[in-house]
C-alpha cells in the first residue's frame, strides 16, 4: 500500500515497515508514515461513499497490505449523534457526540485492535499481550479469538467485573493484578521474554493509534468536510488524541482539510490527572500520580507514555486540559441517558462536566461547534450502579 516508514516520534531515528516494531531505541513510541500524495489519488471524500461502512474504509491511511490478514468485526463508522436538547439546556449552538459505544465489545478499543491484531496476523505472529485498565482487553481477546491468536490480558484486580468475563468468554488469559495499569505493564514485560508476546500496550507498539486515528477521519466525513471548533476527549492513555491529531495532519496534507484545526481539550479525573496538572505547569512531560483513583477506570493511567505528544498536541492546537470529579461523572452518566439517550461510560461522561466549566470560563464559546466523544458503553459499568439496581 501507501505505508514508508516507522518513525520515531522523539528522535530522528526511522525503520522500515513490514516487520515486527515495538518502540524506537530511545524508547518513545514509533508513528506509521505514509506517501500522502499516493494515498489522496483514490482515498477522497466523493469516493468514500462507495466503500463498506467500517475503519477500512481508509485502506489508503492504514498499514495493513495483505488484505487477507485483516481481522474485522465491523469496527469504526459510528454515530455522530446532534444532541439538540442537551445544546438546548447549556445553550450552546451545536453540540455532537461521537459515540463510540456503537463499536464492537462496545468501545473505542476495538479500532485499535482490529488493526493492531490484522498487523500481527500480517507479520505472523501467535501470541499478543496487554496490560488493561478493561476495555482494551476485551478488544484484543475478541480480535485475537477472530484472528486466531492466542490472547493474554493483565488486568488490575479492581478492574471492571465486565471487562474480565468477556476477555475469559472470548478465550483470553486473562492474569490479575494487584495495582493499577502500570504494575500490570510491568508483569506483562517480566514474562515477555519466556512466551514470545507481541505487547500491544498504548503506544508500545505503532499500529493502535493507526485504528485509532480513524474517528478523526469519520468526523471530517461526517460533517460534509469541515472540522469542528472544539473537541473534548477523555484521556488515559491518550491514543485516541493522538490519532486524531495525526488524522488532521494527514488531510491537510492530502488536500481534505485546509490548516484549520479543532482545539482539543483532554478530560481527566481529579483522582488521576498526570496531564492536567503537566499541562498547566508548562511541563513537556507529566509526572506520575501517586495513588491513582477514579471510577473511570480507563482515565486510571498514572503516567501515559505519549505525555509529551498529548502535551504538544493540546498547546498546537490552542486547547487545554481539565480534570472532573466523580460525583461530576456519575451525575453526567445520568443527565446524558436522561436528555439524550445516552448510557455513555464514566470516561466519556466526564466530558460533560468538562464542557459546563469550560463554556462557564469562557474557554468555549457557546456559538462554537463542540464534539464530545464518548468512548464506550456505561453497559460495561453497571457495578458502579448496583446499590440502585438491587431489588
Amino acid at each position: 500500500m501507501n505505508v514508508t516508514t516507522l518513525a520515531c516520534s522523539r528522535c530522528p531515528r526511522t525503520y522500515p515497515p513490514g516487520r515486527v516494531a515495538q518502540l524506537c531505541a530511545c524508547g518513545k513510541p514509533l508513528l506509521v508514515r505514509y506517501d500522502l500524495e499516493r494515498a489522496a489519488r483514490t482515498l477522497t471524500l466523493s469516493e468514500l461513499g462507495r466503500r463498506e461502512p467500517t475503519l477500512w474504509r481508509y485502506r489508503e491511511v492504514l498499514p495493513v497490505e495483505d488484505a487477507e490478514a485483516i481481522v474485522s468485526l465491523g469496527e469504526g463508522f459510528t454515530p455522530l449523534l446532534h444532541c439538540r436538547r442537551l445544546a438546548e439546556h447549556l445553550g450552546v449552538r451545536a453540540l455532537y457526540i461521537k459515540d463510540e459505544s456503537a463499536n464492537p465489545t462496545g468501545t473505542f478499543k476495538a479500532r485499535g485492535m482490529a488493526v493492531a491484531v490484522s498487523m500481527a496476523r500480517q507479520l505472523g505472529l501467535k501470541r499478543v499481550a496487554v496490560p488493561s485498565a478493561g476495555n482494551a482487553g476485551g478488544a484484543l481477546a475478541a480480535y485475537a479469538a477472530r484472528a486466531g491468536l492466542e490472547a493474554y490480558v493483565f488486568m488490575p484486580r479492581d478492574a471492571p467485573r465486565a471487562n474480565r468475563r468477556e476477555a475469559e468468554l472470548y478465550g483470553a488469559r486473562v492474569v490479575l493484578v494487584d495495582g493499577l495499569i502500570t504494575d500490570c505493564a510491568r508483569r506483562l514485560a517480566e514474562e515477555q521474554a519466556e512466551w514470545g508476546y507481541f505487547d500491544v500496550s498504548t503506544l508500545k507498539e505503532p499500529y493502535r493509534v493507526e485504528g485509532k486515528k480513524t474517528m478523526g477521519y469519520e468526523l471530517v466525513e461526517q460533517l460534509g468536510g469541515r472540522v469542528p471548533d472544539v473537541i473534548l476527549y477523555p484521556t488515559g492513555g491518550g491514543t485516541g488524541l493522538i490519532g486524531l491529531w495525526k488524522a488532521f495532519e494527514e488531510m491537510e496534507v492530502m488536500g481534505w482539510i485546509g490548516r484549520e484545526r479543532p482545539r482539543l481539550f483532554a478530560v481527566q479525573a481529579s483522582g488521576c490527572a498526570p496531564i492536567v496538572r503537566a499541562f498547566h505547569e508548562g511541563k513537556r512531560e507529566a509526572e506520575a500520580v501517586p495513588y491513582a483513583h477514579t471510577i473511570a477506570a480507563g482515565l486510571r493511567v498514572p503516567r501515559p507514555l505519549g505525555d509529551f505528544l498529548i502535551l504538544d498536541i493540546l498547546r498546537r492546537s490552542r486547547g487545554g486540559a481539565i480534570a472532573v470529579e466523580d460525583h461530576e461523572i456519575r451525575e453526567a452518566m445520568r443527565e446524558l441517558a436522561h436528555r439524550e439517550g445516552l448510557f455513555a461510560c464514566p470516561e466519556g461522561a466526564a466530558c460533560l462536566p468538562a464542557l459546563t466549566r469550560l463554556l462557564a470560563r469562557g474557554d468555549i464559546h457557546p456559538d462554537e461547534c463542540i464534539v464530545l466523544f464518548n468512548t464506550g458503553s456505561g453497559l460495561k459499568y453497571l457495578d458502579l450502579w448496583e446499590s440502585e439496581l438491587a431489588p
